[in-house]
């Protein structure tokens, strides 16, 4: 794994195999954020981070139980720290069929959604100048 970045990837529990998501989800009463995309982070993927930058937003709209709903999805640039990946905490295998490393510069390549694929190509971006 040396000589290049790495992104933190899962495959959500009822997709078909190859279809990888960054980890996200619901920001708790009190929490910002950021330290959603860290919780979360954790909790979809069993690696703990710590943020480096805001990378963006992404907005979609999708119906749910007839209704539409407006969705803002913040993604943050952060670095592990420590964590095995697929060491999920109990009770997570419920979202996460599977977590596992991709080479950073092939996930916009990789990634199932289009938002998800600008986030890794801004991640590139970022990390052009960063010495490994």
């Amino acid at each position: 794994m040396r000589g290049r970045w790495w992104l933190a990837v899962v495959r959500p529990q009822g997709k078909r195999e190859g279809t990888w998501a960054l980890p996200k989800g619901l920001v708790d009463p009190g929490e910002s954020p950021a330290e959603t995309a860290l919780r979360e982070g954790f909790e979809e993927t069993g690696v703990t981070g710590r943020i480096e930058a805001k990378l963006g937003d992404v907005r979609y709209i999708y119906t749910w139980d007839g209704e539409r709903v407006f969705k803002i999805v913040s993604f943050f640039l952060a670095r592990a720290e420590k964590g095995r990946i697929g060491a999920l905490p109990p009770g997570m295998e419920v979202e996460v069929a599977e977590a596992r490393w991709l080479p950073l510069a092939e996930a916009p390549t990789l990634l199932a959604y289009r938002g998800e694929r600008d986030m890794a190509t801004r991640a590139v971006e970022a990390l052009a100048d960063d010495p490994l």
